[in-house]
């Protein structure tokens, strides 16, 4: 072993055995008043109330894994201790170095302090003698960007999170970035340390388990709010991932890459038939994004990358299809929308999105499938108390019936169907895709309970119990949702229940899916993505009540209407849970 490796093991040794040191002689009650001075009494029980003080870490670049292990034994740490990739700091490596990501194999693992409860955080990227990570290691060993305290959040909570954060940056600890890592399914938030701390290190870490993506998205920005030409310049190019991800998509790129073995580049261009040198670059970026992982012998699938798998159960991939393909190109002619109020789809194809896509059997089919792509949505709709309160009511001799109106390829309706084998379902749609849906409710065993129309929105059959409007009012000005909404009003008996699903835009202006998909609507089909408020109006204009809404996955909402005079059932005096 040369000396310059003696000398940087020993370094990289002295450091893990002073992070240990710290983790023994300190606790939650010790480590706040010196990590804040600034906390006053209830700030400090408040604090010590949701969080703990969890590790001490660093960053370590053992020249191979045995000399790791060596690390972790010397200093009475377990060296069998399991080590998960790090994407923050491997991230956070690549910004800083100029390197690509898929570059740095940043491993974390989290050895126990023996008889604290608490560990030591060790960060490891093996850089071998003579490597050309040498600069970046020495760097960072000077300049120690990664170490830091970190204080876990027990029971998170989206609000306790919030105040948590304003609690810190109150007191001099300034957001430093932070990230989600799937591999471990947390999300930590870094802080640079109060000017005035004297814990010794110069940063902190809210460690929050679980994905936070709102608190994440605030911290961040936050964070980006001195950078602002660097956070432009990365806004700029959301278009090359839209494009990256149907790209591989069109390749079926997914589909030649597995979640466990890994696939060299030469084999999966020729799987996929690309050139290999373009593909090298794109499979850098999606490593970026995360959707496939480089483990140094060939490329993976991740979990995020594995939804765009043509077999995956509500595969993704018809979506990145869409959305890189016929929307990507209307949304260029965005500033006609905005300009005139027109739609851009229309102005580009001199017709509609409807006509346009029912003279093209492919992209109707295309579109069909990718509106069964967000059909995670609808998971927890078969417990809404609507549609149990129906199936609980149907019996042999007097069934009730769910009347799904413009439900598409019967995804929602054979949900409620499967869920529920006493309700009896009504599919209206076009007559195409009423013959597309037929086979796919029969394979689901719901055929002999469905009853098939093909029809328009003044064809809405009378006497049903439950009435679906499935992301269909989205696609229409207020005028037209009123036509629709009176069509199911007239149909509904008096005891009936209208359940409405569609992303509804908050009212505080809170990060939503909603906010992208009202532009989205305006510039592709004329519609508009509107608030609760919004839709209750549109409800009484129809004859219809408001009663009760509640979340759905996919950033969804429903909304439970009924006819006006209507008794409310009991649970949904208030706002639903399903």
């Amino acid at each position: 072993m040369t000396t310059t490796v003696t000398t940087t093991l020993r370094t990289d040794a002295a450091r893990l055995a002073e992070a240990v040191c710290f983790v023994r002689q300190q606790d939650t009650a010790a480590l706040l008043p010196l990590l804040l001075p600034g906390l006053d009494g209830p700030e400090l029980r408040a604090l010590a109330d949701h969080c703990r003080f969890s590790h001490a870490a660093l960053l370590v670049f053992p020249p191979t894994a045995e000399a790791h292990r060596g690390l972790l034994a010397g200093c009475g740490l377990d060296p069998g201790v399991t080590a998960r990739p790090s994407v923050v700091v491997r991230d956070r490596l690549a910004a800083r170095h100029g390197r690509e990501p898929a570059d740095l194999d940043v491993r974390i693992l989290r050895p126990a302090v023996a008889g604290t409860g608490r560990t030591v955080e060790v960060f490891v990227l093996t850089v071998p003698p003579g490597s050309a990570l040498g600069p970046l290691a020495r760097q960072e060993r000077a300049e120690e960007h990664e170490a830091h305290l970190a204080l876990e959040v027990e029971h998170p909570d989206p609000l306790v999170l919030r105040g948590l954060c304003a609690l810190l940056a109150r007191h001099g600890a300034g957001p430093d970035g932070g990230g989600y890592n799937p591999h471990e399914d947390g999300t930590v938030l870094y802080f640079t340390a109060p000017a005035d701390s004297k814990a010794g290190y110069r940063r902190l870490e809210l460690y929050v388990p679980g994905e936070h993506p709102d608190v994440l998205a605030a911290h961040l920005n936050h964070r980006q709010a001195d950078r602002p030409a660097e956070t432009l310049l990365r806004l700029f190019t959301g278009a090359w991932t839209t494009q990256a991800l149907a790209v591989s998509a069109e390749l079926r790129l997914p589909d030649a890459l597995d979640t466990t073995t890994s696939t060299g580049l030469p084999a999966l261009a020729r799987a996929v038939g690309a050139d290999p040198d373009a593909l090298a670059s794109l499979l850098r970026y999606l490593a970026m994004l995360e959707v496939v992982e480089d483990d140094g012998y060939g490329y993976r699938l991740t979990a995020l990358g594995a939804l765009l798998r043509s077999d995956a159960p509500s595969s993704m991939r018809p979506l990145a299809l869409m959305y890189g393909g016929p929307f990507y190109r209307s949304f260029a002619e965005l500033g006609h929308t905005v300009r005139t109020g027109g739609v851009a789809f229309d102005h580009l194809h001199g017709e509609n999105h409807f006509e346009h896509f029912a003279r093209d059997p492919e992209l109707a089919e295309l579109f069909d499938r990718s509106m069964a792509a967000s059909s995670r949505m609808f998971e927890p709709l078969a417990a809404h108390p609507a549609v149990t309160a129906a199936a609980r009511d149907a019996t042999a001799t007097a069934p009730r019936t769910v009347v799904d109106v413009a439900g598409g390829n019967g995804e929602l309706l054979g949900r409620l169907l499967t869920a529920h084998p006493r309700l009896h379902g009504v599919l209206l749609e076009r007559p195409h895709a009423v013959e597309a849906a037929r086979p796919a409710l029969e394979a689901a065993g719901c055929g002999e309970r469905c009853t098939y129309l093909a029809g328009d929105f003044a064809d809405v059959p009378p006497g049903g119990d439950v009435y679906l409007l499935s992301r269909i009012l989205h696609d229409w000005d207020d005028e037209r949702c009123r036509e629709i909404l009176r069509h199911c009003a007239a149909a509904m008996p008096a005891h009936a229940d209208l359940l409405i699903v569609e992303r509804v835009l908050p009212a505080d202006g809170s990060p939503s899916l909603a906010t992208a998909w009202d532009l989205h609507m305006r510039c592709n089909v004329g519609g508009r993505e509107r608030q609760a408020e919004h839709y209750a109006r549109l409800l009484a204009d129809a004859g219809l009540t408001l009663v009760g809404s509640s979340p759905l996955p996919l950033d969804a909402a429903v909304l439970h209407a009924r006819r006006a005079g209507a008794p409310v059932p009991a649970q949904a005096a208030g706002p639903a849970r399903p």
